[in-house]
């Protein structure tokens, strides 16, 4: 995305300036007030686009949904040897130089290939191996209808060992669910899909590695 350029700041003596020197100590206040609502108006309609980090693109909600719980990841260095997380499943940190082509898997995915999706903006949704058949469908239901784009940007795979039935998670923020119904997963999905905590927003999910089943 092309940054814009903000408005360059009114200099405020020069609307005091321009009123005659003995009217200086009525007039000068008003000047202030003027120039500071000049500023004001350049300010929000130059600087108030979204920025690359900045708003969700599309997102349907203004803010991540309750429960959601936000983790500082400032490690996102390639590597090649397998790496221990913080979280399970990780929210972040350093990880493979190929991304996890998003969709809809039947077998574990690598964390390593998982966490480089996330940095692409992805929300990758993981589900216990045990979940009945009937929520398993209605999961990938929703994944599936989640969808942005080509890349898709959502991945969803078992992930044997979590702590609750249902967990989604983006870069630094993670939500555990007791059932797919939650409309938490939803709203979570919206917000964070290429959301604001999106670290490369050129990235892409598909061409990497895997092979999704939807």
């Amino acid at each position: 995305m092309t940054k814009q350029a903000c408005a360059r700041p009114v200099k405020l003596v020069d609307a005091a300036s321009a009123v005659p020197r003995r009217n200086v100590r009525w007039w000068w206040p008003a000047g202030v007030v003027a120039a500071f609502t000049v500023f004001a108006l350049l300010a929000a309609t130059s600087c108030g686009q979204p920025t690359a980090h900045g708003s969700p693109v599309g997102a349907a909600t203004s803010s991540p949904p309750p429960g959601t719980m936000t983790y500082p990841e400032p490690n996102r260095t390639h590597v090649l040897t397998k790496v221990h997380y913080d979280h399970s499943p990780p929210v972040g940190g350093n990880h493979s130089p190929v991304w996890l082509n998003c969709g809809i898997y039947d077998i574990p995915v690598a964390n390593e290939n998982a966490v480089h999706s996330l940095e692409h903006g992805a929300v990758w949704v993981t589900y216990l191996p045990s979940l009945p058949p009937a929520e398993l469908d209605s999961l990938r239901t929703l994944v599936k209808a989640s969808y942005r784009g080509p890349g898709r940007y959502v991945i969803l795979s078992p992930y044997p060992g979590q702590s609750a039935p249902v967990i989604a998670s983006a870069w630094g923020h993670q939500l555990t669910l007791q059932t797919p119904t939650d409309p938490r997963l939803q709203s979570f999905i919206d917000y964070f899909r290429q959301g604001p905590q999106d670290l490369e927003r050129a990235g892409r999910c598909s061409g990497g590695t895997g092979s999704p089943i939807g």
